[in-house]
């Protein structure tokens, strides 16, 4: 009589987690749009190296993603 809770909260967990994913998702993209707006407002100056560090930082995030949703 154990078995059925185990499935039914893996169920809801399988419903839940894409939905976290999406939020996530959502947040990155609206800093990433936040950030790269704030850097054209400052000028060429410095967009060289913030764009290579908010790039390396939006393919971190993937990876880790990636990695999480492998486990």
């Amino acid at each position: 009589m154990g078995s059925p809770p185990a499935l039914a909260i893996d169920a809801l967990f399988g419903q839940i987690m894409p939905l976290w994913q999406l939020v996530i998702g959502l947040l990155v993209l609206v800093t990433v749009v936040v950030s790269i707006r704030r850097l054209v407002l400052r000028g060429p100056s410095r967009m060289g190296g913030a764009m290579l560090l908010a790039g390396g930082a939006l393919v971190c995030v993937a990876v880790v993603s990636y990695l999480i949703q492998q486990f």
